[in-house]
């Protein structure tokens, strides 16, 4: 299964935000978009992003907050900051707290584009996303190679089916609202709706079952849904 890098970008403004997405994707790229601080942490927290794009001047809680969360909940998924602010002590306050990267606005596409590129570079050099190996009892998320497992065999997921998969494993053991999960996997995407994501957990629950893991997502009627195993572990 080929996989494209997953790229979240996190920032207030719509124009900002779309013409990321646009020329991201025509880089090859998945790009989900969150328009302010709180949802961009949840959906940062799935580790189902290969990079993140946070802009520091967010409504909600700042990118400097978000960052700060991802890093005490042990998500490294590499993250480049973007922010109007130039100063070095901006700078060094964000890579201090972990960033792995800064880039000041208006900036070069191209440069940002260099800086993506070279990120994700490394990171798959350093074996995949922010959780590189998830498990759920005999079933493994390898992110590093986009592969799901289920007792020694692949599991054929769609790029969606796999970003919800790794989205709910991502937070095993607590029940992931239809909001979350719209957020995570499609971001602000103006076609997606509740519905969208009752559709595509019933695609994986399909392909699941035809495994033997079907019984791993389980609905909590009125709340969301839920990664069953409490077996998640990170290497």
């Amino acid at each position: 299964m080929h996989v494209k890098p997953r790229v979240l970008v996190v920032d207030d403004e719509v124009g900002v935000r779309r013409a990321l997405q646009r020329g991201l994707r025509a880089e090859g790229m998945d790009v989900v978009t969150a328009e302010d601080g709180p949802s961009g942490l949840r959906a940062a927290l799935t580790g189902a992003f290969d990079l993140v794009l946070l802009d520091i001047m967010l409504p909600g809680l700042s990118g400097y907050r978000v960052l700060q969360q991802l890093r005490a909940d042990g998500v490294t998924t590499p993250v480049l900051m973007l922010s109007a602010k130039d100063g070095e002590v901006d700078q060094a306050d964000g890579l201090d707290l972990g960033a792995d990267g800064y880039i000041v606005k208006p900036f070069s596409f191209m440069v940002l584009v260099a800086q993506v590129k070279a990120l994700l570079r490394r990171n798959a050099a350093e074996g995949g996303s922010g959780r590189s190996r998830l498990r759920l009892g005999r079933l493994e998320i390898d992110q590093a190679a986009r592969e799901v497992i289920w007792d020694g065999e692949p599991v054929p997921l769609s790029p969606r089916e796999y970003a919800l998969l790794t989205a709910l494993a991502g937070r095993a053991g607590t029940v992931v609202g239809k909001d979350d999960l719209l957020r995570a996997v499609w971001g602000d995407e103006q076609a997606a709706t509740r519905n969208a994501v009752e559709v595509y957990v019933g695609y994986l629950r399909r392909k699941l079952d035809a495994a033997g893991a079907g019984h791993l997502v389980r609905t909590v009627r009125g709340h969301g849904y839920l990664a069953v195993d409490e077996t998640v572990s990170e290497t």
